[in-house]
């Protein structure tokens, strides 16, 4: 299913922290130049985002479902867009911890149709079938549209979407117990030197811009008013609103601040990044 791939990395399977294979370094830079939001990180930020998605590759395995291939490419592009979230959390195998409840990624050639049941408040069970673009499993593996990654990619697109950050944002969330947009805080988070703290500060801040973008949403369609500027599917749950606005905070880093200033340090100081100025954005980034 990915044979170029795995008999690239059986030949570096030494143990869960032997040597990673080498990125051949071609691939790499046309990984860089076909995802541009990269392109916004600092070379010593690129070369551990490398570093990060070597030991990545050696330690997750890929699957096409319904026939398709998986080639170097593909999984490396995908490697660099989860990684990125990791690139200020210490060496490779200190920040893939957050990503030890999983090996399997299973990509799909365009959306997918997921079978899902509900119980209403009469006790009538109701079926349906849902479009998921991606979906993380607590404890299991993530599932992604090949579709939807591209897109991801190109800011033709969105320049606010990226599904393989909306769905690895959902594996931080869940290493905190529960999905609830509320990730493991680091230590000293934003200066708090109680963890109790920390966290009431990040729900209250949370809690906050979401009731805010819900309102602003329901004025948009109710009212026409202009329309929020994070997806509209951030309102389904405070756990998807942290998924879509880390998607966000990545890939549009400046209009992520001025749309939602009152995160950007939240976000700063969750994924580790030294504080900077969020200068205005390039066409095509």
């Amino acid at each position: 299913m990915w044979k170029a791939l795995s008999d690239w990395l059986r030949r570096w399977r030494f143990g869960p922290f032997g040597a990673p294979p080498e990125i051949p370094p071609a691939l790499w830079q046309s990984t860089l130049q076909a995802l541009p939001f990269l392109q916004q990180l600092t070379a010593t930020e690129q070369q551990q985002l490398k570093a990060l998605c070597a030991h990545f590759l050696q330690r997750k395995q890929f699957t096409g479902a319904q026939g398709l291939v998986i080639t170097d490419a593909m999984a490396l592009s995908i490697a660099a867009q989860a990684c990125v979230l990791l690139i200020h959390w210490g060496t490779p195998p200190q920040a893939l911890r957050w990503y030890d409840d999983f090996v399997g990624i299973i990509v799909y050639p365009a959306d997918m149709l997921a079978r899902r049941h509900v119980r209403d408040a009469a006790g009538v069970v109701h079926h349906y079938q849902e479009t998921l673009m991606g979906e993380a499993m607590e404890r299991g593996p993530i599932s992604l549209s090949w579709s939807a990654v591209q897109r991801g990619g190109h800011a033709q697109w969105g320049v606010n979407s990226n599904v393989v950050i909306h769905e690895f944002a959902h594996k931080l969330d869940m290493a905190n117990g529960g999905v609830d947009g509320c990730p493991p805080l680091p230590a000293g988070f934003l200066g708090y030197h109680s963890a109790t703290q920390a966290r009431q500060h990040w729900a209250a801040t949370w809690q906050a811009a979401y009731a805010d973008f819900c309102e602003a949403l329901a004025a948009h369609q109710r009212f026409g008013q202009p329309a929020p500027w994070l997806d509209a599917y951030a309102a389904t749950d405070p756990a998807e609103f942290f998924a879509v606005a880390c998607e966000a905070y990545w890939v549009a880093p400046s209009a992520f601040a001025h749309a939602l200033p009152t995160l950007t340090p939240l976000l700063d100081a969750l994924f580790q990044r030294p504080a900077r100025a969020h200068a205005p954005q390039t066409k095509g980034a």
